[in-house]
């Protein structure tokens, strides 16, 4: 006896099958999963004897997914997700069908698929093959083709099984993976720009939120945002219409103006003022035809949603959760169909005859079937057929549900109630027929808008939606219009008969999907302007709309899974840090001069791994030396030398030891960077040395601080005149001893080079003192040689603050530097990048 493992979609599905094939005589036991049972029982297939083991699954019983390193959002740049390698999986949560499905289908000969007979239930037919073929190769396959849970279905598909239709499923794997693609790019996209910048009011933990980009759903949420801006746009216009009412002994008659109105008021009073003068009304022509009411095309599930909603404002869910129920109880046939024509294969005379019993529209079912009446006539052609279906249509009925018709004896209106002749009345009238009217009247209206679309739930989110659909509006692509969906599910049914491959429609759809996306991040300014009309701007925003997500410059070296990208900390200050932060800390910090960062599409030529993307930084001129360029092209991959020398000269913008984040080393080839911090590896982290802010030796070891006991070891007298001089530590000129006469420093002593091409300068208590003196190349004399941030890094300025308001800006002869001033605060005592109050 061949064994035979049948499995439907559902546990409900499954024990109607096995109840009709069994007529009731069957054995149920326990599966792994205790939601569906497996059902035993014997029958004969084409005259063979199978022993039938029915099971099931709950709708998909696998789920596509990116690969682990590309689930995290931080974990890639979201464009990079158009390419990502994906996976079909069975999740945790089915695990258990899967391993009843494997332990009965090694016991197998034969697999019979009782899914839905749909693209999507062809799919999961598929998943259970692959499933099911994992564990035995040799299993037959075959494919139950039915549409109702009724014996004459299920007793046919049985005898005639076919073979499973792949292109049905090709179509649906490429429809998922086109989804999650676009999906997941565009949420992550949209959220990480928009989350923090703004307040949601409909967002109860802004953490949490996620704006969501759906395909389907958007352009759905389209239809509404565009009736709504039809609402706004529309200016109420006045008009006037002349009205007509006759009444004679077969009732009251009106007449409208074949005109229809008028907007202009004078026009329309003389009109009415010349009808109000000869009231009589003539006659002039009178036309008679007959009126020919026809059915309406077979039921489609989308004409089922639209007449659910006009006739019982139920909401589509509402509609198909009935519908479902109606059809595993054997009431309609399979209620998800795009089919709205029978085929001449259908036996409408079989469907009509399981009617006649019905105590309401029995009788008028037998008189449909009796020749001799001539009420017969075949149902209207709807033009779609999606080869899977026939139209909803009634299996059966229950003899107690009176009340679903009256029989009003006007053809197919017997039984279908929701719609009607209609109740106006014309009297006879003949040609030449005067009479005086009842009513004359001149009535004034108004032009209204059209009405809201009635979905509840899409208006709830209208502001959030209308901002992102006038955002992407704005940048020139309708993806809130439903065009481009369109398309696509033409692809997909191109797909399910075999005119395209999956690849082919994956191509296609994602490299347009991914053109408009890349457009998206280029523009997305036109997004927070648009978010910026409707929602608050949130106080965890920076304010700089520039830095709202991070872009690639190049792979991470560190954790060689995600990429190195661009952005601004908390702080403002750019910085490269990996996209797979936390769990990996790798981070390039740049110049803290830095005003402006883009990434350009040059790559450098040099630096491995690539591709190393170039930026274009523009410094602040105020804090970078003399001698650099405000607009550099520059490389962080450890090549560029203009870098180097800026961090050197200028520091970094990491501000690492006010905020306590990893210290920063300086390659001698390239921007600092940060040494992540691993509990695995090291339980502590180095301390920057106290008097160069540089990590990798101790503060007693410091070369500067060595350098300067040299200088304090070598300090002199000039043997020429007598002045007390030390060497300069940058050119090896001798530095004579000034004092300085400006208020705050008046009496204080210090020394500096001579040499117009050296900034060499130091106070002589700070040499008494062990610190370092401090250069940096400088063509003239008029630069501050007493500002320590200028020379000490931008983040070092911080910790020099509490000095700051002790010293003015002097030149070399201790004169003080007029013009000089913080542009935060005003104090002439320091620059910008070194303020007390900067960034507070």
């Amino acid at each position: 006896m061949i064994k035979v493992l049948n499995v439907a979609e559902k546990p409900s599905v499954a024990k109607s099958v096995a109840t009709i094939l069994s007529r009731n005589q069957l054995r149920v036991r326990d599966g792994r999963s205790r939601y569906n049972k497996i059902f035993e029982f014997n029958y004969s297939i084409n005259g063979q004897q199978c022993h039938m083991l029915v099971t099931s699954v709950t709708g998909h019983l696998m789920e596509v997914e990116f690969e682990d390193r590309f689930r995290k959002w931080h974990s890639c740049d979201p464009a990079d997700l158009y390419t990502a390698p994906v996976r079909k999986y069975v999740p945790e949560d089915k695990l258990d069908i899967k391993r009843t499905l494997e332990e009965e289908a090694r016991r197998c000969h034969w697999l019979v698929l009782w899914l839905d007979c749909d693209r999507e239930g062809e799919n999961i037919a598929f998943e259970v093959m692959e499933v099911c073929k994992g564990v035995n190769r040799n299993l037959t396959i075959r494919r139950a083709r039915f549409s109702a849970l009724i014996e004459r279905d299920i007793h046919e598909a049985a005898q005639n099984l076919i073979a499973p239709n792949q292109w049905f499923s090709d179509a649906v794997d490429a429809r998922q993976e086109i989804d999650l693609r676009i999906g997941a790019s565009f949420t992550r996209f949209q959220t990480m720009l928009l989350r923090d910048r703004f307040v949601i009011d409909s967002a109860q933990d802004d953490r949490n939120l996620v704006l969501s980009y759906g395909p389907c759903q958007f352009p759905t949420l389209g239809f509404v945002v565009e009736r709504y801006w039809e609402i706004q746009s529309h200016e109420p216009e006045e008009f006037w219409t002349i009205n007509c009412t006759h009444r004679s002994d077969e009732g009251l008659a009106s007449f409208n103006w074949m005109r229809g109105h008028l907007f202009d008021y004078t026009s329309s009073v003389i009109l009415y003022e010349m009808c109000v003068e000869e009231p009589t009304a003539t006659v002039t022509k009178v036309q008679q035809q007959e009126k020919l009411k026809y059915p309406p095309y077979p039921l489609s599930t989308i004409e089922l949603e639209k007449r659910a909603s006009r006739y019982f404002r139920m909401s589509s869910e509402q509609t198909m959760k009935v519908a479902e129920d109606l059809y595993q109880a054997g009431f309609i046939s399979y209620p998800r169909t795009e089919t709205d024509s029978f085929s001449s294969r259908t036996d409408l005379h079989t469907i009509v005859q399981e009617h006649q019993e019905h105590p309401v529209w029995g009788s008028y079912a037998q008189r449909l079937l009796d020749p001799g009446a001539g009420l017969w006539r075949n149902p209207s052609n709807g033009g779609h057929d999606d080869k899977a279906h026939p139209p909803i249509h009634p299996t059966k009925f229950s003899a107690g549900e009176s009340r679903w018709s009256q029989d009003h004896h006007k053809n197919y209106l017997d039984v279908y109630r929701f719609e009607s002749w209609g109740d106006s009345m014309i009297p006879t009238y003949v040609q030449g027929q005067q009479f005086i009217p009842a009513t004359l009247t001149l009535d004034s209206r108004v032009t209204r808008p059209p009405p809201l679309l009635s979905e509840a739930d899409l208006l709830s989110c209208m502001d959030k939606g209308e901002a992102l659909v006038m955002g992407y509006d704005d940048m020139g692509y309708e993806l809130w219009k439903p065009n481009l969906r369109s398309l696509m599910e033409c692809d997909m049914k191109e797909v399910s008969v075999g005119n395209k491959s999956k690849a082919e429609v994956l191509a296609t759809c994602l490299q347009q999907m991914k053109a408009c996306f890349l457009d998206a991040k280029v523009n997305r300014v036109k997004l927070l302007e648009a978010m910026a009309i409707f929602f608050n701007r949130s106080d965890r925003s920076n304010g700089d709309d520039s830095s709202a997500l991070g872009e690639n410059v190049r792979p991470c070296g560190l954790c060689q899974e995600a990429n190195m990208v661009l952005k601004k900390n908390r702080d403002g200050n750019f910085m490269v840090g990996c996209s797979g932060f936390p769990q990996c800390r790798n981070a390039v910090w740049l110049p803290g001069p830095v005003l402006e960062a883009t990434i350009t599409n040059n790559i450098c030529n040099s630096c491995t791994p690539g591709p190393v993307y170039l930026i274009q930084f523009k410094f602040r001129q105020l804090e970078i030396p003399p001698g650099f360029n405000v607009n550099h092209l520059g490389c962080i991959g450890g090549c560029d030398e203009t870098l180097r020398q800026l961090i050197e000269i200028c520091g970094t913008g990491s501000r690492v030891q006010a905020r306590g984040r990893p210290p920063t080393t300086t390659p001698s080839n390239g921007p600092p960077t940060t040494t992540p911090s691993n509990p695995q590896r090291s339980n502590s982290r180095q301390a920057p040395c106290i008097y160069c802010y540089q990590t990798g030796h101790a503060s007693t070891d410091c070369p500067s601080r060595i350098s300067a006991t040299r200088h304090v070891q070598s300090h002199g007298m000039n043997q020429q005149n007598g002045e007390s001089s030390i060497p300069c530590s940058t050119c090896g000129t001798p530095c004579v001893l000034r004092t300085a006469n400006t208020a705050n420093n008046r009496g204080r002593k210090f020394y500096s080079c001579s040499s117009q091409a050296c900034n060499f300068f130091v106070w002589e208590d700070n040499l008494n003192n062990g610190s370092a003196p401090r250069s940096a190349p400088r063509p003239n004399m008029s630069n501050s040689a007493s500002n320590p941030s200028r020379r000490g890094g931008r983040g070092r300025g911080v910790q020099n603050a509490g000095r700051a308001a002790d010293v003015t800006f002097v030149s070399a002869t201790g004169e003080p530097i007029s013009g000089r001033r913080c542009f935060v605060c005003g104090d002439p005592s320091h620059f910008a990048n070194a303020c007390p109050i900067r960034g507070s």
